[in-house]
């Protein structure tokens, strides 16, 4: 199919998707920029800590997001069934569980502390720096997913999405998985690397 020949609406539908691509592909870019900078790090900096444990607060939150990731999908696939109360009752629930991943990302920061681990200051060291500063940029970026999951539940809400006509949600949750799969990434990566 020649795509300068689609409708306005495919026009436009995969112009959005093309922009969210591009978004995650430049998320993608700033974090390996990131990591590669810790691999660099904890390879010749003679005060890296090697025997670091990440704060369980850190394995609950990951565990809370990917059931964030399954609500989403119950969404969706409860969308394309028609059944629009219990798609709107799973965007909530998606939506107290990113909200809760970040309490439990910042009891994990606590937990560090109380172990003497700081981001900065005499006290602190450059991969506890790296640790606070990747887990910090990832919440920033769960903040923004619950920001669009807010849009998408309000549109859920006044009745614009159905079986047919879905790509808000679609969008939304393509991004909410993106950064559950990206928090699963940097946990293994900060606890196998360095």
């Amino acid at each position: 199919m020649d795509i300068t020949q689609a409708t306005d609406k495919v026009k436009n539908e995969r112009a959005k998707k093309m922009m969210l691509w591009f978004g995650i592909a430049s998320l993608l870019m700033a974090f390996a920029g990131w990591t590669s900078a810790y691999i660099v790090s904890s390879s010749s900096r003679e005060d890296w800590i090697s025997d670091l444990q990440m704060p369980s607060s850190f394995y609950i939150s990951t565990g809370i997001l990917i059931l964030s990731s399954i609500t989403y999908i119950l969404a969706k696939k409860a969308m394309r069934s028609g059944v629009l109360k219990q798609c709107t009752t799973w965007l909530v629930v998606t939506l107290g569980l990113g909200v809760a991943f970040i309490v439990f990302q910042f009891n994990g920061f606590s937990q560090m502390v109380a172990q003497g681990y700081y981001f900065t200051g005499p006290t602190s060291n450059i991969k506890l720096s790296y640790v606070f500063l990747i887990a910090t940029v990832h919440i920033v970026h769960v903040l923004a997913g619950i920001i669009s999951l807010t849009v998408v539940l309000y549109n859920q809400m006044k009745g614009k999405y159905s079986p047919q006509e879905m790509l808000g949600l679609s969008l939304g949750a393509t991004f909410w998985h993106f950064l559950d799969l990206l928090w699963i990434y940097l946990l293994l990566f900060m606890i196998f690397v360095g």
